[in-house]
């Protein structure tokens, strides 16, 4: 029997489509923005990053039996682990992407994304991370030179050779990456890790006082509004700091560019950030990396960066929280590249949501036996992995669709603000244990209000369910919640050891106000599951979440007394 040629070519491409992956043919990984809000887009949906980072040396296939763990543990649905430089070219111009292929391959067996963290020119300030015959050469690739003279540990960012190295071995990941995972398990890059220097504003060698005496760049001038002149003459007293983040914002910029051309993955810097209410000199703090003083500069120095992340290692709410307040920028979506893994941070959580982030990647979830402590938790044990298990457990089930509503809609985020520690912990709280903090605090500063429009939420801590005593905090402080405006007088709520509460933003006349209704539910490909209806016990004192997180869809009514 005959086949038509037609036929034959029809069956040729179902075999050949069937050989494919689904994912192979998939959209590559982008961010999306709307009227100032972003989701990252992966198989061309809204993406929530729910990530475990590992501790930095972590990133060995011997290491890897330690991560996986803890990984399925968190029900993390991300991985972000580094690639360095030393690595993938230890002899230079022969590359070596064996463990790329390695944590690709285990990953995908996994169903878990990837992020890869490039540690290259700069990890924490130094080139640790670069390989010996870069690190070894401070003549092909010269470091930051102090005022006075002294070289420090740090690559300069004014050298073409430090640039075009680097360059070519990044570029050399990307095409890598291009070739192999055309499934898409690595969904973002990050360009470095944690720029800048210690010890120095900037580089103060000859090379670098020659450009620094130049004219400032006319697209740095006219991104932020401002007149011709040098570095000094433009800038004052900020000179010196300003200078460094341009030209290391440019470095960084170029990387990413050569990178993008080859395979246009998201790609994000992340940062060292300063204390933004007790920030002390650049040098103090990593200057020249995109601290909150520098956003400006960044944004204008590398276009092809697509954010800019704060690692969060404050314990205390009101500075973890003033951090995300100033990256959350409506040309800047907010992603927590890191936050320590110790109790405290967990909360924040909530927060990061609120504020419409792409993710929240907690550092050092591995059991690889090393611990960052005092900015992390002192040892990896399930304590430390289960308050963040519950957390992804429940926005794992919903993250694609909570990352549509977050890109359309507006959201709001809380977390217990008394910054309240086990008196094994007192060393972080200069009043001493919990019971001592505990009796100074009146019931307000357990207490949060948020105006949504025509509704107010009231979000309290330490409340017994069926009580309307006052709030007196959980011990240790880790209530948090999530508020997101689906429509008219309906929001989705997701709380957790927390108290929310609704009432009408005006006040009333001849009106009351009530929960219309409350459903206790979960999403099913994009669609709404009803569950159960809460009320009575569930609902006469306001919203109690308790012992777990629940996802509730609050409907709110007003109706006539007349």
């Amino acid at each position: 029997m005959k086949i038509p040629a037609n036929k034959i070519f029809f069956l040729f491409c179902i075999g050949w489509m069937c050989t494919i992956s689904p994912h192979a043919t998939s959209t590559i990984p982008e961010i999306r923005s709307n009227d100032g809000r972003h989701a990252l887009m992966v198989d061309g949906k809204p993406f929530l990053l729910l990530a475990a980072q590992t501790n930095n040396s972590a990133n060995y296939t011997a290491a890897l039996p330690d991560v996986w763990p803890v990984v399925e543990q968190m029900h993390a649905n991300t991985l972000v682990i580094p690639v360095a430089w030393e690595q993938v070219e230890p002899q230079e111009g022969k590359f070596d992407f064996s463990f790329v292929d390695t944590v690709i391959a285990q990953a995908r067996d996994r169903d878990v994304r990837l992020v890869l963290l490039w540690f290259a020119t700069w990890k924490n300030n130094a080139p640790h991370y670069a390989p010996g015959w870069v690190k070894l050469d401070n003549q092909r690739f010269p470091r930051v030179k102090t005022p006075e003279g002294k070289t420090l540990n740090s690559l300069s960012p004014h050298y073409r050779s430090t640039l075009e190295a680097d360059k070519k071995a990044f570029v050399q990941l990307m095409r890598h990456l291009k070739k192999v995972d055309r499934q898409r398990t690595v969904i973002m890059v990050q360009v470095q890790n944690e720029v800048g220097t210690y010890g120095s504003a900037r580089d103060y060698s000859e090379t670098a006082e020659k450009i620094f005496q130049q004219p400032v760049p006319g697209k740095l001038l006219t991104d932020i509004s401002k007149e011709a002149g040098t570095w000094r003459e433009v800038f004052g007293k900020d000179a010196d700091e300003f200078f460094h983040a341009w030209h290391i914002g440019r470095f960084v910029d170029e990387i990413a560019e050569a990178g993008k051309k080859e395979y246009p993955l998201p790609m994000y810097v992340n940062v060292a950030l300063r204390n933004p209410y007790n920030p002390g000199e650049p040098g103090q703090y990593s200057s020249g990396g995109a601290t909150d003083n520098v956003i400006h500069i960044w944004k204008s120095a590398a276009p092809h960066i697509d954010l800019v992340a704060p690692d969060i290692y404050f314990r205390d709410h009101k500075t973890a929280t003033r951090v995300m307040d100033l990256y959350a920028r409506e040309d800047n979506p907010l992603y927590i590249a890191e936050i320590g893994n110790d109790q405290p941070y967990v909360r924040y959580f909530f927060d990061a949501l609120g504020h419409g982030a792409l993710g929240f990647a907690p550092f050092g979830m591995d059991n690889t036996k090393y611990s960052n402590y005092p900015l992390g938790a002192e040892t990896m044990d399930e304590k430390v992995i289960k308050p963040f298990a519950e957390l992804y457990k429940v926005f794992g089930a919903m993250g694609s669709e909570w990352a549509e509503i977050s890109l359309n809609n507006r959201t709001w985020g809380f977390s217990e603000p008394v910054d309240t520690y086990a008196p094994d912990k007192a060393l972080w709280n200069a009043k001493g244990s919990d019971e001592e903090i505990k009796e100074t605090r009146a019931p307000e500063d357990y207490t949060q209000r948020q105006n949504l429009g025509d509704w107010t939420a009231e979000i309290t801590y330490g409340r017994p369910a069926f009580w309307i005593d006052p709030p007196k905090g959980n011990n240790p402080a880790s209530g948090g919640a999530v508020i997101a405006e689906l429509g008219k007088d309906e929001y989705l709520v997701v709380g957790y050891r927390a108290r929310v509460s609704f009432s009408p933003s005006q006040a009333l006349d001849g009106e009351q106000y009530t929960f219309e209704r409350v459903e206790e539910g979960h999403f099913e490909n994009g669609e709404w599951v009803f569950e159960r209806v809460w009320n009575g016990d569930q609902t006469d004192w306001g919203l109690n979440f308790i012992y777990q997180p629940h996802v509730l869809k609050v409907k709110l009514a007003k109706y006539k007394t007349d």
